[in-house]
């Protein structure tokens, strides 16, 4: 079996740039309270303190992620966080259309968005950032995860199956090279993705099913021949957000006034959820179901009124 290959030197220096990001972040961590550090004025930076801030959850291998609802709660502008996550789609669609469709012939019009839009530069030169996740919750949940920590997520997905010796892993190996930097949606049709796997080898009928059962994918409801693209491992912890979500709510829902003091309510444990009370607060707060005010002993976060 073929092995993944390597990141390359310049993957490597992404990684260690990010490494450096995330050592500052986890100094700031260690200092800073929610209440201090809720709100920001950028996605990306956004992004790095929350992956920095992501909780250590015991027997589960999982890979740091973040909420857009997170995201919401921290960046003021909601229409920003959409955008920037939006215009890094966009731009990697763009960069993949030219470089594998288009060739150079059409060198000329990535050149003019690439002088007269310098947010379209920015993610031109960044290249690969994030991949985006729609969530099995029920709700209209999305995760956003850096594409280091995913591919990461697979490896660990192919050593764990290597070690039990399941399945013909070469597969993926397609995926990586083949379907990870082609197809940056966050869905797949079933054809689609057999023709990308294709690209490695001889597609066989297991092999999509060895992808659906190592957790790369989910089957839609409403169309069994779309599939989601999934975060591996994540079934337990999604339970952990169902579950934590109901349980915050409970608790500021029994108190008289139904809200508390943020820093006494950020030092809270869960009984439920392996995600801590900061990662909720921020994903309800997000979300509309928690609100904060300000007083002069601090921020209040209450329940939101229907």
């Amino acid at each position: 079996m073929d092995e993944i290959p390597e990141p390359s030197s310049r993957g490597r220096k992404r990684l260690r740039d990010q490494e450096d990001t995330e050592l500052q972040c986890s100094d700031l961590d260690q200092t800073l309270s929610l209440e201090e550090n809720l709100p920001f004025s950028d996605t990306l930076v956004a992004l790095r303190m929350m992956r920095g801030q992501f909780p250590h959850i015991e027997k589960v291998a999982i890979q740091p992620f973040v909420l857009r609802s997170q995201l919401y709660s921290s960046v003021k502008d909601r229409t920003q966080v959409d955008r920037e996550l939006e215009v890094w789609f966009l731009a990697l669609i763009l960069k993949n259309f030219v470089e594998s469709r288009m060739g150079y012939q059409y060198l000329a019009i990535i050149s003019v968005i690439y002088y007269h839009f310098p947010f379209y530069r920015w993610c031109l030169r960044r290249e690969k950032v994030v991949r985006i996740f729609k969530l099995n919750t029920g709700q209209d949940d999305h995760a956003v995860m850096f594409l280091d920590d995913y591919l990461n997520q697979i490896e660990c997905v192919v050593k764990r199956l290597g070690e039990k010796k399941q399945g013909d892993l070469e597969v993926f190996k397609w995926f990586r090279t083949h379907v990870v930097d082609a197809k940056l949606e966050s869905s797949i049709e079933h054809q689609e993705l057999h023709t990308l796997l294709s690209l490695g080898g001889k597609v066989k009928d297991g092999h999509i099913s060895l992808l659906i059962n190592a957790g790369l994918f989910t089957r839609q409801l409403i169309d069994p021949n779309m599939y989601w693209f999934a975060i591996p491992n994540i079934g337990s912890v999604l339970k952990g957000l169902s579950q934590g979500r109901k349980e915050v709510l409970s608790f500021l829902n029994r108190r008289r006034y139904k809200e508390m003091m943020l820093t006494s309510m950020e030092k809270k444990r869960l009984r439920l959820s392996p995600l801590d009370m900061r990662f909720h607060l921020r994903d309800l707060i997000g979300s509309g179901h928690l609100k904060t005010n300000q007083t002069s002993t601090g921020l209040v976060v209450q329940v939101s009124k229907d």
